[in-house]
């Protein structure tokens, strides 16, 4: 019996942010050893942490918020494919893989090989990817990198011509123990009302 696959990162002190974001913390606000009868904590992270979705009002001060996403977006099949890129990942990436019906697509570039560090470059997603993906009815667009765009970027060419497609995006995933194949996906996020981004729990299981 195949098994879910948690292929979230670990969310603690070491858990990498973009720079100049705000990093996790975790503090007890009450301690049973302290005296009170529960333990309780407080987190204080960036909504962009680890691994998380971006909401089109992370890009689009219009877009939609976390709150007003669908969650069916989600939840369900999902295609995980292995590229081999080293600086933009485009059609011709994904010439060769039948996309015809698959509605959730995670890439896995192994391009983040050290989760100690924020890594110095990452490859992006060439825009010109987004309308192909949106052709073949791509809605979802999850990957192992903590940006779909170059780390340096200021204008976000792959945020927006993802979101001009509707296509939103699930970063930071982790994935270097998943075969390319087909899942079942959940990486629900948080209800955050006026949320651009959300922490998710990500986990897939192998379709027979």
């Amino acid at each position: 019996m195949n098994k879910w696959i948690d292929i979230s990162q670990v969310l603690n002190e070491h858990t990498q942010c973009w720079p100049g974001d705000t990093p996790y913390s975790y503090h007890l606000n009450a301690e049973i050893t302290m005296g009170s009868s529960v333990n309780v904590g407080e987190i204080r992270m960036s909504t962009h942490l680890g691994t998380h979705i971006d909401a089109p009002f992370h890009f689009d001060n219009e877009g939609k918020k976390i709150i007003e996403l669908d969650l069916e977006l989600y939840i369900g099949p999902a295609l995980v494919v292995h590229v081999d890129v080293d600086k933009s990942i485009g059609v011709e990436a994904l010439v060769d893989i039948d996309l015809n019906g698959i509605e959730r697509l995670i890439l896995a570039t192994g391009k983040w090989k050290d989760r100690r560090h924020f890594p110095m470059e990452i490859p992006a997603i060439d825009p010109d990817l987004a309308p192909y993906l949106a052709d073949k009815g791509v809605k979802l667009l999850g990957l192992d990198l903590p940006s779909v765009d170059f780390l340096d970027s200021k204008d976000l060419p792959a945020h927006l011509a993802l979101g001009s497609v509707g296509i939103h995006i699930l970063e930071g995933l982790v994935l270097e123990s998943v075969e390319t194949g087909l899942y079942d996906l959940i990486a629900l996020p948080l209800a955050l009302e006026k949320g651009d981004g959300s922490p998710v729990r990500a986990v897939l299981k192998r379709k027979d």
